[in-house]
């Protein structure tokens, strides 16, 4: 849930052995859950997501992908995406581990198994995990639709803009776009705010502040 520390597990990946998410202390952390490797749908997302990586590591963001299939099955999936990648002109590579999951266990630790669903398989689920390895957002899709990476970028983002400057994000926030303020207790407390004259602050009525962005 929203707050808890991330499950931990290990697993022996496409990258080699890892413990989630302790080894990735420090750095945000976005985890990925496919329901099946050689599937259309995990393969444009798991395409999209290696052509994003270089973004995401220079956010501090390390990705880490989940599947039910196993180990082997994750290898010969990766050599036939970066062979679609090669017929592209887009040898980038897939830089990023995915972890096995055959038993279900990591899964069901994350809740990523709707019975109504499906009982044998994840449904699209992506955790965004901050550097104290505490979840900050959650989104999940159904086993049919891919998710938008740029809306998983964008969330990443505010999280962290959110946490440098203590502040919200309005609706249909983007980097660069101005803050929304924690609302004044009353009337009274928003008149003294506005008394202060700080050129940073605005606002559209006494409960609806705005910080302008520095950026």
């Amino acid at each position: 849930m929203l707050g808890d520390l991330a499950p931990s597990f290990k697993a022996e990946t496409s990258l080699g052995d890892i413990t989630f998410p302790a080894d990735y202390f420090g750095k945000w952390k976005l985890l990925f859950c496919h329901p099946a490797d050689f599937t259309p749908v995990c393969a444009t997302e798991i395409l999209d997501l290696a052509e994003m990586q270089e973004e995401f590591e220079e956010l501090n963001a390390q990705i880490v992908v989940l599947s039910a299939d196993g180990l082997n099955s994750h290898l010969q999936w990766i050599k036939s995406l970066e062979q679609i990648q090669e017929k592209e002109g887009k040898a980038v590579g897939i830089n990023f581990p995915l972890v096995p999951d055959v038993g279900l266990e990591i899964s069901r630790q994350y809740g990523m198994i709707h019975s109504k669903m499906s009982t044998t398989k994840t449904i699209r689920g992506v955790y965004i995990i901050n550097p104290e390895n505490v979840i900050c957002a959650i989104f999940f899709y159904p086993l049919n639709i891919g998710r938008n990476q740029e809306e998983i970028k964008r969330t990443l983002i505010a999280l962290q803009e959110s946490d440098k400057h203590d502040v919200f994000t309005p609706s249909n926030w983007q980097p660069g776009d101005d803050f929304l303020m924690p609302s004044p207790s009353s009337r009274e407390e928003a008149e003294k705010l506005a008394k202060k004259n700080n050129p940073k602050l605005y606002s559209k009525d006494w409960y609806l502040w705005y910080l302008k962005n520095k950026n």
